[in-house]
């Protein structure tokens, strides 16, 4: 029975046997996921950027070098949940696995039940991140209010401005994804107006400022040729 609150979540699936991704994909979106399967995988980073996905679900032999290598180039870019399910058995693959960047191991063949919950378990770690608070969105030391505003860093807080807050909420919403400065531009101003993109530099670092301000330096990342990131 599909699961009506992991719906909102996208799996990229990284297998090259098709009849299992296909078995796999059907068995995911009857828990109500939504699942891309890679196509090409000598592009896998290009399908990672497109999907935007906020999990992958990785075997180990795939035709272009292996999963261990595209697990440390996404680590690159992003701090996304991998999982690695293959059918290699040994100790070293495991270890190999979580040393590269993954965030749990599946052996096949597994239990279908099992992987669900595997995937539900990493997802309420990583993305049910809401205080029993619903107005509140908190990332790592970071508490932001959404009825008023204001950030919240230890015993710090600030009250921010439209631009800022909008920022602020669609970077945490999206925790360990890059956001193009097309998807911020976007969100900001959404209308027919033209809006130079030196505007939404001038936010970012005023933004930036005053995080660092409350004790939360580096907190917005800039990944070079794609955008930003809170990881």
């Amino acid at each position: 029975m599909a699961n009506t609150g992991i719906a909102r979540y996208k799996l990229l699936l990284i297998e090259d046997d098709r009849p299992m991704a296909e078995a796999m994909k059907g068995l995911l979106l009857q828990w109500g996921f939504q699942v891309v399967i890679c196509e090409n995988f000598d592009h896998i980073m290009e399908q990672y950027g497109a999907a935007e996905p906020h999990i992958v679900l990785m075997d180990i032999n795939i035709p272009a070098y292996d999963g261990f290598y595209w697990c440390k180039k996404i680590r690159e870019v992003s701090s996304v949940p991998i999982v690695f399910v293959s059918s290699r058995e040994s100790s070293m693959d495991i270890v190999m696995a979580i040393n590269n960047g993954g965030d749990d191991y599946i052996q096949k063949p597994f239990d279908p039940h099992v992987l669900v919950a595997k995937l539900q378990a990493i997802i309420r770690r990583t993305y049910e991140y809401r205080t029993t608070d619903q107005h509140v969105l908190a990332c790592g030391d970071i508490l932001l209010n959404l009825n008023d505003a204001a950030i919240h860093c230890g015993n710090e807080s600030i009250e921010l401005t439209r631009n800022e807050f909008k920022i602020m909420r669609i970077l945490m919403e999206r925790k360990g994804r890059v956001v193009s400065r097309e998807q911020l531009m976007k969100q900001l101003w959404d209308d027919d107006c033209y809006v130079n993109e030196n505007t939404l530099t001038v936010n970012l670092n005023r933004l930036r400022k005053r995080l660092e301000d409350i004790g939360a330096p580096d907190y917005i990342r800039t990944k070079k040729g794609m955008g930003y990131i809170i990881p």
